[in-house]
């Protein structure tokens, strides 16, 4: 009943099973279907259901202060030893681009100071990580920010801003984006992502009409795909996401760059001194310390121009 309650407990805080939904990566249906099987399972009901909202009922409340007791519970099954001052386990989220480009540093710094602590590694997309903090799943993790306001319960700082470019085969670098964009085959970035949400954005403000080919959420992906001359993608510069692949350009946006914001989500601590807290500081400083990427020289002064 675990992954019921996670779901519970997002509902509580969301205030109906859509809003939930939209958090945690699940349809209203399969929320609908999980706080089902949890009432079930428990005997009573746990909402006083309204219209589309979801009130908890007394026995709703009740559950929910147990409910958080009891996940708080089980994340600490994974750190038996901190218990006496030794150590224990740490889990962090990350988007894929993160994994290569600031947790290497981070944790490296990290177990220098407190080497007995684990930390475990929990690769997905923004979306899901973010509910994965918000259910207190994992301590903390990167992602992309949301299109949508942060829970209250926890804490945004960001990283770094990654200016998108658009990537198109190398035959094309003497050519004007805005040309290239509107007569090549294009090459999107996942609209359920946070960052195709951008792309999506971008596209509707300049009015931009799209020849779409291709839907994909790997980033390395995409870029191989305009490599073999499939299309053009709109991309951010990334060093998590590594060089550009031969054959291919990157055309700068000029003053209508927009920019992807990495950043680091955990749940919010009165106190600072605590080992979460000293890995999120040490992410935040892995990611003060890398260079700047370079944009293709031809674009780049207008590009900083609009940052």
């Amino acid at each position: 009943m675990l992954r019921e309650l996670t779901t519970f407990i997002a509902v509580a805080r969301h205030g109906t099973f859509a809003g939930a939904g939209t958090h945690i990566g699940l349809t209203q249906s399969a929320v609908s279907a999980q706080m089902q099987r949890l009432e079930a399972h428990l005997g009573f009901a746990l909402f006083d259901r309204t219209g589309r909202s979801a009130t908890l009922n007394k026995a709703g409340r009740r559950t929910l202060e147990l409910a958080d007791e009891l996940m708080a519970l089980y994340t600490r099954l994974a750190e038996p030893e901190g218990v006496d001052g030794r150590g224990g386990a740490l889990s962090v989220g990350a988007i894929a681009s993160a994994h290569a480009a600031l947790l290497p540093d981070a944790i490296g710094a990290f177990r220098r100071v407190l080497p007995a602590w684990r930390i475990r590694l929990v690769p997905g997309v923004s979306l899901s990580l973010l509910a994965q903090v918000d259910a207190g799943e994992t301590d903390m993790a990167v992602i992309i920010r949301p299109p949508f306001a942060i829970p209250s319960e926890l804490r945004w700082r960001t990283l770094v801003a990654e200016p998108f470019v658009l990537l198109a085969p190398a035959a094309m670098k003497r050519a004007a984006w805005r040309e290239v964009i509107e007569t090549a085959p294009f090459i999107r970035y996942d609209r359920r992502s946070f960052g195709g949400r951008q792309v999506e954005t971008f596209l509707r403000k300049q009015r931009i009409a799209v020849r779409d080919a291709i839907e994909v959420d790997e980033l390395q992906g995409i870029a191989q795909m305009v490599a073999r001359g499939l299309g053009v993608a709109l991309l951010p510069v990334s060093d998590g996401i590594g060089p550009w692949p031969a054959g291919v350009v990157a055309l700068g946006l000029g003053d209508d760059t927009f920019h992807r914001e990495i950043g680091l989500v955990e749940r919010s601590r009165k106190g600072r001194q605590d080992a979460a807290a000293q890995l999120a500081d040490c992410i935040a400083d892995a990611a003060s310390r890398k260079p700047e990427t370079p944009l293709p020289a031809r674009k780049r002064a207008r590009v900083k121009n609009s940052a």
